[in-house]
């Protein structure tokens, strides 16, 4: 699959005076062509992740052709999830507007310090995929689908054999791996298990060399700030939209 440079700017922190294009900016289309190729559907103009593992989707460009591509490969039933400059061009014909937000997109600033007192957590594999998708459905830490667990690495924490917590791994591109899945059930929150657990997230993409990334809803000022808490801060502003078939 030939990756297109004909890349549209999309909205940046007020700090970033670049002209460049950040690989961030378009993080969806840059791990269809990255971490994800593998899994990725689509052509030149247009890819998506498989539907089994999210609803992602991403243009070459934002002219109105590309986005005729995508709405080819949009799924008859289900979403379909734009981030960045994708969800800035008009939807293309035969396709709805069903949700639309902005995102804070951070980024870990400084190595991540691993506290003494952790929590007993484990490797998530296979065995746990139902048990993470209930804990997913239940707390909608975002879109999570049968096989966003094999997205990346998912440790976890478990009490009286119940998965209380998890944290993990969703985009990938060369340099930066996005943190994603980080959720509490109800009855344990307050006890900083998400917070805990994506340290020794962030510790290992660090020690990969990897800057961790995650994706929070703009809106949402208390987890922003506990984010900045673990290091990470603001990199930029991205439009996100959802469609469905009309």
């Amino acid at each position: 699959m030939t990756v297109s440079r004909h890349w549209a700017n999309s909205p940046r922190h007020p700090t970033d005076r670049s002209n460049a294009i950040h690989p961030l900016d378009t993080p969806i289309w840059n791990s269809l062509h990255g971490g994800w190729a593998a899994l990725a559907q689509g052509d030149a103009q247009a890819v998506r992740l498989d539907p089994d593992y999210g609803p992602f989707a991403a243009t070459a460009t934002a002219s109105a052709q590309d986005m005729d591509a995508l709405a080819i490969l949009m799924p008859q039933e289900g979403e379909t999830w734009l981030l960045g400059r994708d969800a800035l061009a008009p939807p293309p014909a035969g396709t709805q507007v069903v949700r639309t937000a902005m995102l804070a997109q951070m980024i870990a600033e400084r190595p991540v310090e691993v506290g003494e007192e952790e929590p007993d957590w484990q490797e998530l594999d296979e065995a746990d995929a139902p048990d993470m998708l209930a804990l997913a459905l239940l707390t909608r830490p975002g879109p999570f689908r049968a096989r966003t667990h094999r997205l990346g690495r998912f440790i976890g924490v478990r009490e009286g054999g119940r998965l209380i917590a998890m944290a993990g791994e969703r985009m990938r591109m060369p340099g930066f791996a996005e943190i994603s899945g980080v959720c509490t059930h109800p009855d344990h929150r307050g006890r900083g298990l998400a917070g805990q657990l994506m340290r020794r997230i962030m510790q290992r993409m660090q020690t990969c060399g990897e800057t961790p990334f995650l994706h929070a809803y703009a809106s949402h000022d208390r987890t922003i700030a506990l984010y900045r808490t673990l290091g990470f801060a603001v990199r930029a502003q991205l439009p996100m939209i959802v469609l469905t078939k009309a």
